[in-house]
């Protein structure tokens, strides 16, 4: 199938060509301008400052991708009270993210090729913006469900679409520029574990205006995604000639790779131990007596860990010809971690929380892998909407089964027993997903 082409992108594929590669595509640009002089200077001013608001959106964007789940986990305990939830429904809470992660990540590349993808990132943040506004003042449970899944659903879509952004704009600069959204994700993942407690306290103590704040940061990222929409009437002319070149490609059968599916199995492991970590993890360190603020600074601390590493560790895969040996080294942290927690959860819980801090950044180093194992932007358009769909529903179950266990047990022996248990295929599907492969050579 076709549809997913680079071609179908729309206008805003074309510009990075330019702007990626200055000195080769400048050249061959400049003799042929012939219809204006005047119509060659815009493009070449928009190609010296639109690549850097396209970065803009993309950190603003990757900021965004996780303040609506960690600013919940933060507060769980009290959203559990003010909405009468039992530990199922909870669970279930915590599974949402998954399920409209899955759901909507399979609507990205179809909504991109109708739309183009700025607009549909754009769309996006103002989803998360009105979602995380409204959730809190929705009215009971259901409610509170449907605001939630608004503002995943656009998370959803900037999951999907922003590595096909950075594959399209920076076909060069891959790693860095993974590591780059890698690390504004896991930057504001962080910041909202660490503040919503401290400024739910600062602003009354009532969590409805706690989780609500989130939503001025996703009104922000709107803002350039804007900038590059105006822009497209300027740029799309070179958009035609790009997607003859790719559509000329043979189709790629996405479900028939067996790379594909080591990325979407090991991608959705990490994404369970990843949404169980930011949706249970405080509550663990409260029931063993923790305070809920400083329960809140250790899933920060657990978030932070990625900052600095979700920056290093795509530029150091992508110098390597197989990932398998981080995967194994992000795995048994985990291992680490979660036994850390089953023994002695206060006793060790800033330990505890910094393994568990860098076992959960396999997730880029699967959105690296996913970069690297095609060779065009449109393999991944596809290979990324399939890894993250297939990956999100297979981690739907996780919190949901962790949230029934801790219910019915009474305890948090079982639901960690499951989390280890999780991990060791996590590592052995990963070093599949690791080695040197292409989609392309698996037609």
């Amino acid at each position: 199938m076709a549809d997913e082409d680079l071609a179908t992108l729309g206008p805003a594929a074309a510009p990075p060509t330019t702007s990626d590669r200055p000195a080769a595509d400048a050249g061959p640009a400049r003799p042929a301008h012939g219809p204006a002089p005047g119509q060659e200077a815009e493009p070449t001013a928009a190609a010296r400052w639109l690549p850097r608001i396209v970065i803009a959106g993309l950190v603003l964007a990757a900021l965004n991708l996780r303040p609506a789940i960690t600013s919940l986990g933060a507060l769980l305990e009290e959203v559990r009270e003010g909405l009468g939830m039992s530990g199922t429904v909870a669970g279930l809470l915590t599974s949402v993210p998954a399920l409209c992660f899955a759901v909507f990540g399979i609507a990205a590349p179809r909504l991109a090729r109708r739309f183009g993808p700025g607009a549909i990132v754009c769309a996006g943040m103002a989803a998360v913006a009105v979602g995380v506004a409204v959730r809190p003042y929705a009215g009971g449970t259901p409610g509170f469900l449907a605001g939630s899944a608004l503002a995943l659903a656009g998370i959803a879509v900037g999951n999907v679409l922003l590595p096909v952004v950075i594959k399209t704009w920076f076909p060069d600069r891959v790693g860095p520029m993974t590591g780059l959204y890698s690390m504004a994700l896991a930057l504001g993942t962080s910041l909202a574990a660490a503040l919503t407690v401290p400024m739910t306290g600062a602003l009354g103590g009532d969590w409805h205006t706690g989780l609500t704040v989130w939503a001025l940061l996703a009104a922000v990222a709107v803002v350039p995604w804007l900038v590059v929409l105006r822009r497209r009437p300027a740029t799309g002319a070179a958009a035609p000639e790009s997607g003859t070149q790719e559509t000329a490609a043979p189709p790629i059968r996405i479900t028939s790779s067996p790379t594909a599916w080591a990325l979407a199995v090991f991608f959705g492991l990490q994404a369970t131990a990843a949404y169980i970590t930011m949706g249970w993890m405080p509550q663990i360190f409260r029931d063993a007596g923790v305070s809920a603020g400083t329960a809140g600074v250790l899933l920060a601390v657990t978030m932070a860990v990625g900052v600095p590493l979700s920056f290093v560790l795509p530029r150091l895969a992508a110098r390597m010809r197989h990932q398998g040996p981080l995967v194994v080294v992000l795995g048994v942290c985990g291992l680490a971690g979660y036994t850390g927690l089953w023994l002695a959860p206060a006793a060790g819980a800033w330990l505890w929380a910094l393994l568990m801090g860098i076992s959960n950044c396999a997730f880029p180093l699967a959105l690296t892998m996913i970069g690297m194992r095609s060779s065009s932007p449109a393999g991944v358009v596809k290979l990324s909407a399939f890894a993250q769909s297939v990956g999100y529903l297979i981690s739907i179950p996780g919190p949901l089964l962790v949230g029934t266990l801790y219910q019915h047990s009474g305890g948090w022996g079982l639901p960690i027993a499951l989390m280890v248990g999780l991990m060791v295929p996590q590592i052995a599907v990963g070093t599949l997903a690791g080695r040197n492969r292409r989609i392309e050579d698996e037609r």
